[in-house]
């Protein structure tokens, strides 16, 4: 059985947490394949708003295996907050709950490193979320990682005091004002350890191919998004892995030849949290009413998110870097009110006008170009027919599927898990 994907087409923030929730139905199995606690999958139903971390977004699914793959991070005391905070649901993390032995795990100094590393770069800061993701990633790189498997052998608490001298020693030579105590913090994580050691671990690149074998249904859920892959991203305002499709072959041990369908989401207008370019960023009452209406503040760390309109550019790009099959729009219901709406259909590049993703996107080489479109007045979050929505909102989404030739499967109009559109 083939393996779909679903990823991120912007800068995250796109709500892939909710899509796969309500896509989870149609699978066996939900299989995380890259990122950490940086992460913030916002999920909502029955009243009861909900944020994952490092959690697939299958797991309010009893019926859904979750399988944390290789490819992602895994912060102990943010997992163990994770489960404590979904106990009182009744889930069997034993069965329903899989980690990969091969995931790598963010240890207290990594943390301290990411602070000590970012404050060291003043106004050069790349808007880290001082997850301690690029450490792990690094020592990960660097091959002198941890991972989830070395907790089943007698040794790792002697490999882990290796490495974390290993850090203060860097983090010394940083040489930045970070506060820290370590005995704590260590109390905390190596606590949170022994609640994670109660989990099922797994060979997961085996279970998944067993799991393909015996025709189970998978889907790949992608976190952060594809402008911020490690390769293909806005370098260096970019996460440490790769975001993009090709991230879940080696993020899960999925071969390339196994995936099917693509699913892209993106939001119906354009948000980014943290430093880094961002062309079609506004500035003005525009910006500020798309902030407070889509109530755009990160779901791991708070922080307002910057707010700008589609750039169709980097949304084609993104469509073709990772092969998108199907399109997924959401909070079309945010900019619900404007008289007029615009779209960035190309970009004036040192003074030439192209239609593609340049290596440099930072405001003294790029200037959009937009093309505008009549806005929708009606209220659509209690919309469930497509064919009822607004023709201008109709117009909005045939404009994309031409621009980018790729279909818009779905469109959400609400953060409510029913609030979705099936085309």
């Amino acid at each position: 059985m083939a393996v779909d994907l679903l990823l991120g087409l912007q800068w995250g923030d796109e709500g892939k947490g909710k899509i796969v929730d309500y896509l989870t139905k149609n699978y066996n199995i939900i299989a995380r394949f890259q990122g950490g606690p940086n992460a913030g999958h916002t999920l909502e139903f029955d009243g009861i708003k909900h944020v994952l971390h490092t959690i697939p977004s299958g797991i309010f699914h009893k019926e859904a295996i979750n399988v944390v793959g290789n490819g992602v991070v895994i912060d102990p005391v943010i997992f163990q907050k994770e489960l404590t905070a979904l106990s009182k649901f009744n889930i069997d993390f034993k069965k329903n709950l899989l980690i990969s032995r091969k995931a790598h795990i963010i240890l207290p100094t990594h943390r301290l490193l990411d602070a000590a590393s970012e404050t060291s770069k003043g106004k050069a800061k790349i808007g880290s979320t001082l997850k301690g993701i690029g450490p792990t990633y690094m020592d990960k790189t660097g091959r002198n990682g941890i991972r989830i498997g070395d907790l089943e052998l007698d040794s790792w608490k002697d490999k882990y005091r290796q490495l974390a001298n290993k850090h203060q020693d860097l983090i010394e030579f940083y040489n930045v004002d970070v506060q820290y105590n370590l005995k704590e913090l260590e109390h905390e994580f190596f606590e949170a350890v022994e609640a994670i050691k109660s989990l099922t671990f797994i060979d997961s690149e085996d279970y998944l191919h067993n799991a393909q074998t015996n025709n189970q249904t998978i889907l790949a859920e992608g976190a952060q998004g594809s402008l911020l892959d490690i390769d293909f991203g806005t370098y260096p305002f970019v996460t440490s892995s790769n975001t993009t499709a090709a991230g879940a072959c080696t993020g899960l041990g999925i071969a390339p030849n196994k995936i099917k369908d693509v699913y892209g989401i993106f939001k119906a207008y354009t948000t980014r949290v943290g430093s880094g370019p961002f062309p079609t960023e506004l500035f003005d009452a525009d910006g500020a009413r798309m902030a407070k209406v889509g109530n755009e503040f990160g779901a791991t760390t708070g922080r307002p998110r910057r707010c700008g309109w589609l750039d169709l550019v980097a949304l084609k790009y993104a469509v073709q870097v990772n092969g998108v099959t199907e399109l997924i729009m959401m909070k079309a219901d945010v900019l619900s009110g404007f008289k007029t709406l615009k779209v960035c259909t190309a970009y004036n590049y040192k003074g030439k006008e192209i239609s593609h993703l340049p290596f440099n996107i930072e405001p003294e080489n790029v200037t959009p170009i937009y093309k505008s479109f009549k806005g929708w007045q009606a209220d659509i979050s209690s919309g469930d027919n497509f064919e009822k929505l607004p023709q201008t909102l109709k117009d909005y989404v045939a404009y994309i599927e031409e621009s980018v030739g790729v279909k818009i499967s779905i469109v959400s109009v609400g953060p409510d898990r029913t609030e979705t559109i099936l085309r």
